[in-house]
């Protein structure tokens, strides 16, 4: 990730595309029960995309909202629930499709994104 974002002129996001990077990362290995994949996508005018697939099809908020509606911090005793907060707090969008999970579909689950850099078009 370091390599890409220097590599397009944009190592001042690389904090927080490090973490949240992290935390949908560690979504889809602690959530999905299968396989995941991670893919970087440099958009242009300074803006970088960050994809997350795995096989579970739930999509949760934020990325279930529309991009405007908000959700709370996880409460401060929690283990874990402020992850997909910061997605919300530090990257300019986000979104998620759902690619299926019935019978017919296989699992073949989700994919949650999200972009930095810039304003961002959803």
């Amino acid at each position: 990730m370091r390599a890409a974002l220097n590599g397009h002129g944009m190592a001042g996001v690389l904090d927080v595309v490090e973490l949240l990077t992290s935390e949908l990362v560690t979504n889809a290995y602690l959530h999905a029960n299968g396989p995941a994949s991670l893919r970087l996508t440099a958009l242009g005018e300074g803006r970088f995309r960050v994809a997350v697939w795995d096989s579970h099809p739930y999509i949760p908020a934020p990325f279930a909202k529309p991009p405007g509606d908000r959700v709370p911090p996880g409460s401060a005793g929690a283990g874990g629930g402020r992850g997909l907060f910061l997605v919300q707090e530090f990257a300019d969008s986000w979104g998620g499709w759902s690619l299926g999970g019935g019978l017919l579909d296989r699992g073949a689950g989700k994919l949650l994104w999200f972009e930095v850099g810039g304003r961002a078009a959803v």
